[in-house]
């Protein structure tokens, strides 16, 4: 879908200097910040995206590096 927004001109700079170094035309780094940006603003969505990693890896057979983890994801800020 195509659509038109307004950008102050140092961002607009900015971006095309990136889109540039990184390769990509402005329009695909457009859509990858967008679609970044609205999943670090989809909580729900992460959550559920971690939770089925999980799934896919399983726990593991050593109960420190369950612990460890488990551990470290309650101090992560979602």
């Amino acid at each position: 879908m195509k659509t038109a927004i307004s950008l102050a001109d140092d961002v607009f700079r900015k971006a095309e200097r990136l889109a540039r170094r990184m390769k990509k035309s402005r329009s695909r780094l457009f859509a990858d910040a967008l679609r970044e940006y609205v999943a670090r603003h989809a909580p729900d969505e992460v959550t559920e995206a971690m939770n089925a990693a999980a799934t896919q890896v399983g726990e593991g057979t050593e109960p420190f590096i369950s612990e460890a983890a488990r551990r470290t994801l309650e101090r992560t800020e979602w």
